[in-house]
């Protein structure tokens, strides 16, 4: 039996002049995607994107692919009538509803009659359906108000289709719709947490990763490129600068107080990464941060780090508890990873007691007495490039 997956969008739907823009952006992505599960025809009308899946395909991997790409609001997973008639359909749902049935003991019918030119309404659709489901399953009873089972028919502009509901696609935008954002990626929970809450809203994402070999092993490194692994899954494709920052730390160790340690050195990361976004094309950079939750997030420290820079600054866990982010780090499969017990640049000499409240003048009093400009050129210059891909 022939099956599809019909995709319904977002919020791009309510999108004005520009909207096919964004569908533009989305079929590509969609395309790209599933170029590498099977070798799906792909296309869209009235905003529901048609998936239609070979034969010979792995229909549970075409699925998953899809359930991943943003600017989708539900995936139905769905048989394809041989002819748009009601009789079709009843015998379509029979058959590919059996297992679905087995498993019920109440049932409706919900009609969409998106060709407007079928004779029958959605009503008198589902009426006449759902009176013959009754008869060839006599065990499931109908029952219009809490049914274990909704059977679903669509009757579109090309074919008839039948299934049993829904899932939740990805949500949010295309990625790449709304521009390219560079992500400081720690190996931390937070930081791709924060990545893929972004590139939901539409941002192909860069990483930029800060390495401090030989404090830091070859193996915190490999964590941090699989966290990215990790992301590509949501996100297709990624680039993850590493930047070397071993040298920083050092000459902040030498010759600036304890206490200040942390701020100087994420004042130098937000130099870097600024640079290392503008090169690459990035309007913005991203950061796990969340307010109070270590001393360097208090507000008076994101506003000294802050300041560095001109790039716009997003933080999306601002606002979240450490559960809430974990809760999504679970449900992107980079919490498992995040909690390797391989240090990241961030735990390298940190102080006993890191100044919470700090003052800028005595910030820059300290940075006075490192050259700047020179270890920001020094770290650009050695950065890496390393190219990672899902699909």
């Amino acid at each position: 039996m022939k099956e599809v997956l019909l995709l319904k969008c977002g919020e791009i739907v309510l999108k004005g002049l520009n909207r096919k823009t964004f569908e533009d952006r989305l079929l590509k992505n969609l395309k790209r995607r599933m170029a590498h599960v099977a070798d799906c025809e792909i296309t869209m009308r009235q905003s529901v994107v048609y998936v239609e899946i070979p034969d010979d395909a792995d229909a549970d991997a075409v699925m998953e692919c899809a359930s991943r790409v943003f600017g989708f609001a539900t995936i139905s997973r769905a048989a394809v009538c041989p002819e748009k008639t009601l009789e079709s359909v009843i015998a379509t749902a029979k058959d590919y509803l059996t297992p679905n049935f087995a498993a019920a003991k109440t049932f409706k019918v919900e009609s969409k009659r998106g060709d407007k030119k079928f004779p029958m309404t959605s009503t008198e659709i589902s009426q006449h359906v759902g009176g013959e489901l009754a008869d060839l399953f006599p065990d499931v009873r109908p029952d219009m108000h809490h049914p274990d089972l909704t059977v679903h028919v669509e009757m579109r502009e090309k074919y008839a289709f039948v299934h049993a509901g829904s899932v939740p696609g990805a949500g949010g935008m295309p990625i790449g719709s709304n521009g390219r954002a560079a992500l400081l990626l720690s190996g931390g929970i937070d930081s791709p947490v924060a990545g893929w809450m972004m590139a939901k809203r539409g941002l192909e994402l860069c990483g930029i990763h800060f390495f401090s070999y030989p404090y830091t092993s070859e193996r915190a490194k490999e964590k941090v490129l699989e966290l990215g692994r990790k992301l590509t899954a949501w996100c297709g494709r990624m680039s993850v600068m590493v930047v070397p920052f071993t040298h920083i730390q050092e000459e902040i160790r030498d010759k600036c107080h304890e206490e200040l340690f942390t701020l100087i050195m994420r004042r130098f990361m937000m130099r870097i990464a600024e640079r290392v976004a503008v090169e690459y094309g990035c309007g913005a950079l991203i950061t796990g941060e969340s307010l109070g939750q270590v001393a360097s997030q208090t507000m008076p420290a994101m506003a000294v780090t802050g300041a560095v820079c001109d790039l716009p600054v997003f933080r999306p866990c601002i606002g979240m508890d450490k559960e809430e982010i974990v809760t999504i780090a679970r449900k992107i499969d980079t919490f498992e990873t995040s909690i390797l017990p391989y240090e990241d640049c961030c735990t390298v000499f940190t102080p006993k007691h890191p100044n919470t409240k700090p003052k800028m003048p005595k910030i820059l009093e300290a940075e006075s007495h490192l050259d700047v400009e020179a270890l920001v050129d020094e770290a650009v210059k050695g950065v890496e490039i390393i190219h990672l891909r899902n699909n």
